[in-house]
């Protein structure tokens, strides 16, 4: 079976998204989205319009990181995981399957969020503040 190089989607102003398939790991990023060539992005993971997302970062299957939001150098985004927009995860923070960061949220740099949590919009959580949202 052949994988499509890329896929388009038309928003409802008309706008129209291309997302390439992203050469380490085969996850769609989309063309105006900047990510680093030796970040991993899985299968069926998508990486919005105006993302960032820094060298080694590893974005995992099924993950979506929205419009706006940034992914530093060396995070994890475990499977499924949803990036909201405008949120931040830091250097080597690890946001764990299923999470949800909110819009605008922040997780601090080494932060470990734990599979299935729940971080609501405009949060911060520090490292060492043993915050965990349950879902």
């Amino acid at each position: 079976m052949r994988r499509r190089k890329y896929e388009e989607f038309e928003e409802d102003n008309g706008t129209v998204l291309r997302y390439r398939r992203h050469d380490n790991g085969g996850g769609f990023v989309e063309s105006h989205a900047r990510v680093d060539p030796t970040t991993y992005v899985g299968e069926s993971a998508y990486v919005d319009r105006g993302a960032v997302v820094g060298a080694g970062a590893r974005i995992a299957r099924g993950a979506w990181i929205e419009r706006g939001a940034v992914v530093y150098a060396g995070a994890t985004i475990g499977t499924t995981a949803h990036v909201a927009s405008g949120a931040v995860v830091g250097r080597d923070a690890r946001i764990g399957a299923r999470a949800k960061v909110g819009a605008r949220a922040h997780v601090w740099d080494g932060v470990r969020v734990d599979s299935d949590s729940v971080i609501p919009e405009s949060a911060v959580v520090q490292a060492g503040s043993q915050r965990r949202h349950a879902a």
